[in-house]
């Protein structure tokens, strides 16, 4: 989906995404997303099995730190701390076989142990941390909620005038109706996999090592796969071919 922001009366409400300054809607309050986010991730570390395991917890806190330090440095650097001044960064790891990670507005980060087999090593879990703290930095939550906003809005004034037609149904339901969300993630994901490559190599991680976790859940996926256009992240296989086209051009200019 392209981006739905930059139309002259939605201008005002358009931001850029820090380093590649794709232009993103923010008509939603960061400040809002982000306490919604906290109260969220405080009720999954009471609700959810959380490892005990000092060896694995160890690595993700220390990988997870060394990453955000070092993006917190570049930005300070570069004279743009506002990108990052409203994280409070946190990482839990939950005991569940899901090849999962997620990131909530703000920093909330959580990875599930299932994927451990995937990360393999400290470098491959820098791999799967660069990408969630590139979700946070980019500010993609943000963005999405505000396109659900306005399609809230759009869709508002489409039920007006279609006599209630589409009362019955959520927001979520019109938005896979009208085909919007799918290829909308993916341009998220994709992002977030430049991002993190980019975040993995300030840290000092060694980005080659991302082809070889998606080599791995690709594997892991044998099978099991679903039709790109169907998904909302690109297929492994898709992923690997950027990864190898971005490296060269990331290692000239953050290694």
């Amino acid at each position: 989906m392209g981006c739905m922001c930059c139309s002259p009366i939605l201008l005002p409400s358009c931001t850029k995404v820090a380093i590649t300054n794709r232009s993103q809607l923010s008509i939603y309050p960061e400040s809002v997303i982000n306490r919604n986010a906290f109260n969220a991730y405080q009720n999954i570390k009471k609700t959810s099995n959380l490892s005990s395991n000092n060896k694995q917890n160890t690595q993700l806190n220390t990988v997870g730190l060394k990453i955000t330090k070092a993006v917190e440095k570049y930005f300070y650097e570069i004279k743009k701390p506002e990108v990052i001044s409203n994280f409070n960064w946190e990482f839990i790891l939950i005991e569940e076989d899901t090849l999962n990670a997620w990131c909530m507005p703000g920093g909330k980060i959580a990875v599930y142990t299932g994927i451990l087999e995937i990360t393999q090593n400290e470098d491959g879990m820098a791999a799967v941390m660069g990408h969630e703290i590139a979700h946070a930095v980019a500010k993609h939550s943000v963005e999405r909620a505000s396109q659900a906003a306005l399609l809230n809005i759009g869709s508002t004034i489409l039920d007006t005038a279609l006599d209630g037609v589409l009362s019955s149904t959520t927001l979520d339901d019109y938005i896979v109706q009208l085909g919007l969300n799918l290829p909308y993630g993916r341009l998220q994901e994709s992002e977030a996999d430049y991002l993190g490559l980019i975040f993995m190599t300030l840290a000092g991680y060694n980005n080659q090592e991302s082809i070889k976790v998606w080599e791995r859940m690709e594997e892991a996926n044998k099978g099991k796969e679903i039709p790109e256009f169907l998904s909302t992240h690109p297929t492994p296989g898709n992923r690997i071919k950027k990864i190898q086209q971005w490296i060269p051009e990331i290692d000239a200019r953050y290694a």
